[in-house]
């Protein structure tokens, strides 16, 4: 059955919007309100002032009296003035006119005989200026009821509510309970209700053949019990933000053809102590009631991160108190229940060594960035809605979107479908992909910059700069085009397209370099002198001298030595993994590859300076230009097998000649694996890539 109208023959519920009124309890709080409202508004609008006996005796004197009210249990009067006569109190009433009664009020003692009294007062008054005298006694009999039993009342309704509601949060009851702030806040999927299946996921090619023995677990978990063996407890995906982790794991569950719980690891963590943990209790028992299933955990470092490491908190953290429920609670399943924990993060580095053992996460899956072909599958799948020119060419925009994800991918086909739509184009062509590539990767086109002719004529020989020496050099980035067009943050651009190495040389990393510096160095053989136009380039070519020289041991004098943590337990410590002498010994190797990369751009922007100034003129004119107008200033690109000049080649005597360095460290990665954009922009501070 689903929904709640599914009612029985002859009996049961009525259907929803045929039912007659019912007095719920929320018609109780409307009516309770109501009567409060009421009893504090209702007390009429009248002000009246407090007066002695003796201004009420000058009153009655004077004629101004209309009538007196006499509470005789109160021993309280009420003095209503004529109306013509209320002019002269104005100034009691802070000169205005009252416009209700009574207007003053008096009161007596106990011996005080108001027939006798106002009787006489009366008598000595002539027939005109006599009042009218009313006697009563106050029934308060209602007023005090309420005023005695209201709060008491109000207290135990609250009280029989609490109660209501923790026996029901016991039994499971619906959200909006405060009791049920221990319960799970996951999604639970049905298994009818799931569609997506790995025909959906495109490119993962690695990934899918992993997790299609989970599937297979799923299906037929007899096949591998009947032989002694144990299904797996848990898989962690692992990868960049947007390769498709959330989506692999929802079609694993729909090849499965099982129900599928989904939850954020932020979910269980909340401001109240223990609710992490409880929570982590009731996902596992709702979990086993509908195995066989698959419980997915995105984003788990927000309550796997290793113990001990929360900086700022103490050891009773709550964190730290739900992920051990949660490896209670993994350890606890039965080795055949068939409930399969999938868990996706992009922080593997910093999740709970004991999070990570055989027998919880038994296997770990890395969804990696697509290569060429599973970008284009992936477009395939993105494009499948979009009203494209006919024979689009999907290879050249993988060819042209290196390093970007899934996400990245079908950011890319949403803003083209936009582009053409702005430009009321009838279907999306190429130059519209290439607009979104530009636009996701440099930012919004700027044309209402106000730009100087003299930092227009910096910023075209800054970009003049990398694009030579990227032509020049054989190992450097595949130039695409060059512009001067402001972008985002940049004022300028030099577009390329990286190759996809799984291992980058000392040489193409040293080519890689002195593209970096091309800009600066092209500055100041124009202008004489640098400009902060070129921060970005600086920060990136230092991050990757010291990687090659501490990270990689591209270094003679430091040696073949690793000072990287690949675990990233060193980021608590305070202290150096070397002494202070090896520190400035790496700065001094640091400052002397800089130095020898600097002379080698200064000699080839010197060498080649008549191309490279045709190439700034030309920039400056187009503003945009591509890798063709290069060839026909600096003829054929430079190649791998192309000769290149003995004092270029030949390395340091303090370096090795050559090396391989595997591309896994975050402060180390060559330019070569970055977007297209690999120098975008000559901005505010410097380039942004």
């Amino acid at each position: 059955m689903n929904g709640s109208n599914s009612g029985i023959p002859g009996g049961g519920k009525s259907p929803r919007g045929k039912r007659g009124f019912s007095f719920g309890i929320s018609w109780f709080y409307v009516i309770l309100i109501l009567g409060i409202v009421w009893m504090f508004f209702n007390q009429g609008g009248a002000n009246p002032q407090k007066i002695e006996w003796d201004e009420v005796k000058a009153q009655i004197e004077a004629g101004d009296v209309k009538e007196i009210v006499f509470v005789r249990n109160d021993y309280e009067g009420k003095v209503t003035i004529r109306p013509d006569r209320l002019e002269k109190y104005a100034d009691k009433f802070g000169g205005a006119v009252p416009k209700k009664s009574p207007h003053f009020i008096f009161l007596v003692t106990g011996n005080f005989n108001a027939e006798e009294t106002f009787g006489e007062m009366n008598q000595a008054l002539p027939e005109a200026d006599r009042f009218k005298l009313i006697i009563e006694n106050d029934n308060k009999v209602w007023t005090s009821v309420l005023e005695w039993l209201l709060f008491p009342l109000l207290l135990i309704l609250m009280w029989v509510f609490m109660f209501r509601g923790m026996n029901r949060g016991a039994g499971g009851a619906g959200p909006g309970n405060i009791f049920n702030v221990g319960k799970s806040t996951g999604k639970l999927a049905e298994k009818d209700n799931i569609k997506v299946t790995f025909k959906d996921v495109a490119g993962l090619y690695g990934a899918k053949e992993e997790v299609m023995e989970i599937v297979d677990f799923l299906k037929n978990p007899k096949k591998y019990t009947s032989l002694g063996g144990k299904i797996p407890k848990g898989a962690l995906l692992v990868g960049p933000p947007g390769t498709g982790k959330t989506l692999l794991a929802k079609a694993v569950a729909g090849e499965a053809n099982v129900p599928f719980f989904s939850i954020s690891g932020s979910d269980f963590v909340e401001m109240f102590v223990g609710v992490g943990a409880s929570r982590v209790r009731d996902l596992f028992r709702q979990a086993k009631e509908k195995a066989p299933c698959i419980v997915f955990i995105d984003e788990i470092d927000a309550v796997g991160r290793a113990r001990g490491k929360n900086v700022g908190f103490s050891s009773n953290d709550e964190r730290e108190n739900t992920l051990n429920q949660l490896l209670t609670e993994m350890d606890g399943f039965d080795s055949n229940s068939g409930v399969i924990i999938l868990a996706a993060t992009n922080r593997a580095d910093i999740l709970d060594k004991a999070l990570l053992r055989a027998g919880r996460f038994d296997r770990q899956i890395h969804v990696d960035l697509p290569d060429l072909n599973e970008r284009v599958a992936i477009f395939k799948v993105h494009i499948k809605g979009l009203k494209l020119k006919p024979n689009f060419d999907v290879e050249f925009l993988a060819k042209h979107t290196p390093g970007f994800s899934g996400a990245d991918i079908a950011n890319v086909c949403n803003e083209a479908a936009l582009t053409a739509a702005r430009n009321n184009k009838p279907e999306i062509d190429r130059q519209d992909f290439l607009d979104a590539v530009d636009r996701i990767i440099g930012g919004l086109e700027r044309k209402n910059t106000i730009i100087t002719p003299l930092e227009k004529r910096s910023i075209a020989f800054h970009e003049a700069g990398h694009a030579t020496v990227s032509w020049l050099l054989p190992y450097a980035n595949p130039l695409f085009k060059v512009t001067i067009v402001p972008r985002g943050q940049s004022l300028g651009a030099a577009w390329y397209l990286p190759e996809e190495r799984k291992l980058v040389t000392r040489e193409q990393m040293m080519d890689e370099m002195c593209s970096l510096l091309g800009g600066r160095v092209a500055e100041e053989i124009i202008n004489g002198q640098p400009s902060t136009g070129a921060l970005n380039d600086l920060e990136r070519l230092t991050k990757q001298a010291y990687a090659m020289v501490t990270y990689y041991g591209m270094s003679d004098k430091i040696g073949t030595l690793s000072f990287y943590d690949s675990t990233g337990s060193r980021g608590y410590e305070l202290s150096k993994p070397y002494s202070e002498k090896t520190a400035e010994l790496i700065d001094q190797e640091v400052k002397n590859l800089i130095k020898e990369i600097h002379d080698r751009t200064y000699r080839i922007l010197t060498e080649n300076r008549d191309g490279f100034e045709r190439l700034a003129e030309l920039l400056l004119e187009k503003e945009v230009i591509f890798s063709d107008d290069l060839e026909k200033i600096f003829g054929p690109r430079a190649n791998k097998d192309a000769v290149v000049p003995e004092e270029d080649r030949k390395p340091s005597s303090d370096e090795p000649e050559k090396g391989p360095a595997e591309q896994n460290a975050p402060a180390a990665e060559s330019p070569a694996a970055e977007t297209p954009a690999a120098d975008e922009g000559t901005g505010k501070t410097g380039n942004q890539a």
